[in-house]
């Protein structure tokens, strides 16, 4: 029986990928069975299905090829689940019919656990004339506070937090406001956010043009284009969004350039998407094909990982027939093309233990190499399958052998596609592996660089205590049983000690043999100066990078990226209840729900513990004698709560999630569907201000005249939506708990 790794990766296994019957009873009683389970389940459309449960099986065996959670979780379980990780879904007409059409159908896909991406840029800009009902448009950032209102509606009425990106071309004449939404920190929270960035308007940058900024043909002003991007990186600088598309190169370099124009991503942007198109995702775990690690014949297998590649494949495109899709539309979409998105993880400790420095010239090369290495084992696998199972039905074999993906690729691989067609339109991308790589023993993720050497979880028991346990990276552990406590040599390096152009150095390396994208966070330094901060970016761009996301840890978006000792979160059992001081601190906001004679006053008392403030009590008061009961209760019961301790954050949620049947109201330009839920807005804002979470709310604005909160140093950023913990860290794109393996991208 396998031995994980670290109590971690038992955990996450435990919880997200073994079978449980629907009372919580385990059908999987090992990992070995969950593997097993999956590989019978994409086996079952071959012809030989016992031959390649075999074989699919080898290659799942010890956590080498590492399938997406979704396909762990998923695959034989027979239920009505689908097996891809996210969608971009259609286009959104200009029309108020089919803008909520567009609506019903991210709900739909959201509910099924799928994260979606959209482009924003179909629909006309704020002010603009609205023909026929004599009014002016609202602009597509305010549909986008509705889809925001909606994801947050989804998840809370299930256990996966919702993921979402928006995308807005840079000529949209709300590109502006599109930039600095985020600076109101309760607002579009479900949401990532990037822009669609053309050639001609880097050319426009760097020649310090006038750029244009149109809809429907018209041209609603013109501005500096340096301008334009100065506000793009100051917004990047202050608040890690918007990110970064090169939405041009993407649809230059794309094997489908003619059947096809991608104008979305998936939320963390590996897969650049048509609409309603599906990224299938897995990677293969190269720290795990490591030969003599640390030793004199240190090197990679490139045997295995030409076969690993092979049976990843034919895996995937199985995938494909086994899934299921939210929406007819995603399913003919994901057979008409065949797309998967096969990448790796562990590539940093692979490289550490070949005695290579991350982010070095020789480092990118040897990424490179390996990744050609990757790429052409996948191609010829999938021109093998057409030969097979036939291509994929829009395969037009002079268009696709012309593209840039093609052009690139050697003479036998081009010959196999020739004579054969292939099996899948584009085969590679790196995704997030955030919790797949603490699911094979704290592999390092994706391409990113090692966080940290080790760091110190805490563990939540069965009687409700907490203990802790170290968590090493696992070319550390490997040092470790090899040479003792002998000091780690100089070329082990962490993403706190990296220069960005580092990172950029191994982005660009790997994007050239990846036919799709790469998610991936460049980490940069509090105090990077802001020139040198704008540089990684166009350095991105000038070294052939599809996109750019950057990650520097500030006041308004937390410190995520600290490699926190165990005190460094608020130290005090949160499991305990809090007992009340003489007296408490707080603040009283006033609330006037539209139709109602009178305003409600919500008062919110804060405890302080540790120097760390966090919400003790609140009390709802009215002169409506209607409301006088329900408000004592909601009073009594939130306050019961808050003094529980711990993460009380769900509490939002859930008032937020309340529609009334009779109707909810706008309030400063946003529906709200209840008055309940306008309180929860309320609560949020003030939880918000205190620095307890990092802010989801629905921007209600406090009373002008209540006293303002001047809040005690907040925690080290944002607590775990699953465990409560201050344990986050971004990586790829993607925030990741350290303590329970939550990870928003999955």
């Amino acid at each position: 029986m396998t031995r994980f790794a670290a109590p971690i990766a038992e955990q996450i296994w435990d919880m997200k990928y073994r079978l449980r019957d629907a009372d919580g009873t385990a059908q999987d009683a090992t990992v070995e069975e969950t593997w097993r389970r999956v590989a019978r389940a994409l086996a079952a459309t071959e012809q030989d299905p016992a031959r390649w449960e075999e074989a699919f099986y080898s290659a799942l065996q010890d956590f080498r090829f590492l399938p997406a959670g979704r396909i762990l979780a998923g695959a034989g379980t027979g239920r009505a689940v689908t097996l891809f990780n996210c969608f971009v879904m259609g286009t959104i007409p200009d029309s108020m019919e089919g803008i909520f059409q567009s609506l019903k159908e991210a709900a739909l896909t959201l509910q099924q656990g799928g994260g979606i991406g959209y482009d924003f840029s179909t629909i006309r800009p704020r002010g603009a004339e609205v023909r026929g009902v004599a009014a002016d448009a609202s602009g597509p950032l305010s549909f986008m506070d509705v889809w925001d209102a909606m994801c947050r509606t989804i998840m809370s009425a299930g256990s996966r937090r919702g993921a979402m990106m928006a995308t807005l071309r840079c000529d949209h004449p709300d590109i502006q406001a599109f930039i600095d939404a985020k600076r109101d920190p309760a607002r579009l929270r479900m949401f990532n956010l990037s822009v669609l960035v053309t050639d001609a308007f880097m050319d426009a940058v760097k020649a310090d043009a006038p750029w244009d900024l149109t809809f429907g043909g018209h041209t609603f002003r013109t501005l500096p284009a340096r301008d334009l991007w100065n506000r793009i990186m100051r917004s990047t600088y202050d608040y890690a969004e918007p990110g970064v598309i090169f939405i041009d190169r993407i649809n230059a370099m794309n094997n489908l350039a003619y059947a096809e124009t991608i104008a979305a991503t998936n939320p963390c942007g590996e897969q650049p998407l048509p609409p309603y198109g599906a990224c299938l995702l897995g990677s293969v775990n190269l720290a795990r094909l490591v030969r003599d690690p640390f030793g004199p014949d240190a090197g990679l297998d490139l045997e295995e990982l030409d076969r690993l590649t092979a049976l990843a494949v034919r895996m995937m495109d199985n995938v494909v027939d086994a899934s299921r899709f939210p929406l007819p539309e995603q399913t003919v979409e994901a057979r008409a093309k065949r797309r998967i998105g096969l990448g790796v993880t562990g590539l940093a400790d692979a490289l550490l233990m070949l005695g290579l420095r991350y982010g070095s010239a020789e480092a990118a090369e040897i990424t490179g190499h390996w990744l050609r290495r990757l790429a052409r084992a996948a191609y010829l696998t999938s021109a093998e399958l057409a030969r097979e199972k036939g291509p994929f039905p829009l395969f037009d074999r002079d268009a696709f052998l012309a593209s840039g993906t093609m052009r690139d690729m050697d003479e036998d691989v081009r010959a196999a596609v020739a004579q054969h067609g292939i099996r899948n339109a584009l085969l590679t991308s790196i995704a997030p592996t955030g919790t797949i790589s603490l699911f094979a023993g704290n592999v390092s993720s994706g391409i990113e660089p090692v966080f940290a050497w080790a760091y110190t979880r805490k563990v939540l028991q069965k009687d409700g205590s907490r203990t802790e346990e170290e968590v090493v990276d696992y070319a550390v552990q490997l040092w470790r049983e090899r040479f003792g406590d002998a000091p780690l040599p100089g070329h082990f390096v962490d993403a706190q000690a990296l220069d960005p152009q580092d990172h950029v150095r191994m982005q660009a390396a790997a994007q050239r043999w990846i036919d799709s994208s790469i998610s991936k966070t460049i980490n940069c330094p509090e105090d990077i100066p802001f020139e040198e901060f704008r540089d990684v970016y166009l350095s991105a761009w000038d070294q052939g990078c599809k996109g750019c996301t950057t990650y520097r840890p500030n006041a308004v978006t937390g410190s995520v990226l600290s490699v926190a000792s165990p005190a460094a979160a608020p130290p005090v059992d949160l499991s305990e209840p809090l007992h009340r001081p003489a007296a408490l601190e707080g603040q009283t906001y006033k609330l006037k729900w539209p139709g109602s004679e009178h305003a409600l006053y919500i008062t919110v008392n804060d405890i302080l513990i540790a120097g760390h403030r966090r919400p003790f009590e609140v009390f709802i008061n009215s002169k409506n004698m209607e409301h006088y009961a329900w408000t004592v209760a909601l009073t009594r019961m939130i306050s019961a709560v808050f003094r529980r301790g711990g993460d009380v954050s769900f509490v939002v949620e859930e008032l937020k999630a309340v529609f009334d049947p009779r109707g909810g109201a706008w309030m400063e330009g946003r529906y709200i569907p209840s008055i309940l839920a306008a309180i929860g807005g309320v609560i949020e804002r003030h939880l918000i201000a205190i620095g307890f979470i990092a802010g989801e709310g629905l921007g209600l604005k406090s009373d002008p005249k209540a006293e303002s909160l001047r809040p005690a140093a907040g925690p080290p950023g944002p607590a775990c939506p699953s465990c409560g913990s201050y344990a986050l860290r971004q990586v790829e794109g993607c925030l990741t708990c350290m303590d329970c393996g939550h990870s928003r991208c999955g």
